[in-house]
């Protein structure tokens, strides 16, 4: 079993977005977790997340974010700040985005949950919160499940 220290999740430094941190009002937090298939894919999808964070500055909506790798465990993602819902979404759908998903959608299990703050500013307590969920010391929220409406 590898060492404490071996298993410890590495991260990013905070990279900033073109959004400035509200000083009050909601934001919204996204985290998300890959958990590849194989240990040989692990460093290609922390790769492709790393060529995705190069146009943080410059995406619309996005306040700030760090990237994650847990490698022994096989696992990588982001934690991401967002001045609101259709800046997150319109991410999602960018071409690049949608590209690098497709290319590692075969390769393992992704998961994701959003919440809000009302002052992403505390970069600490958002890591904080994220690192809870990635560590498993806190549960992931079960997937919201959604049903059409009826006449």
């Amino acid at each position: 079993m590898p060492s404490p220290i071996l298993r410890s999740i590495m991260r990013t430094p905070w990279q900033a977005g073109p959004e400035a941190p509200p000083t009050s009002g909601p934001a919204l937090v996204s985290v998300t977790e890959f958990t590849a298939d194989r240990h040989t894919q692990t460093v290609p999808i922390a790769l492709a997340g790393l060529r995705l964070r190069r146009s943080w500055p410059r995406t619309p909506g996005a306040v700030g974010m760090w990237l994650w790798v847990d490698p022994w465990r096989k696992r990588s993602g982001s934690v991401s700040v967002w001045a609101d819902e259709r800046s997150l979404y319109a991410f999602v759908g960018r071409p690049d985005h949608i590209r690098t998903v497709r290319a590692h959608q075969d390769r393992g299990t992704m998961r994701a949950t959003t919440w809000t703050v009302d002052r992403p500013g505390g970069q600490v307590a958002v890591w904080a919160a994220a690192h809870a969920l990635i560590s498993a010391s806190t549960p992931w929220p079960e997937p919201a499940v959604h049903t059409p409406e009826g006449p």
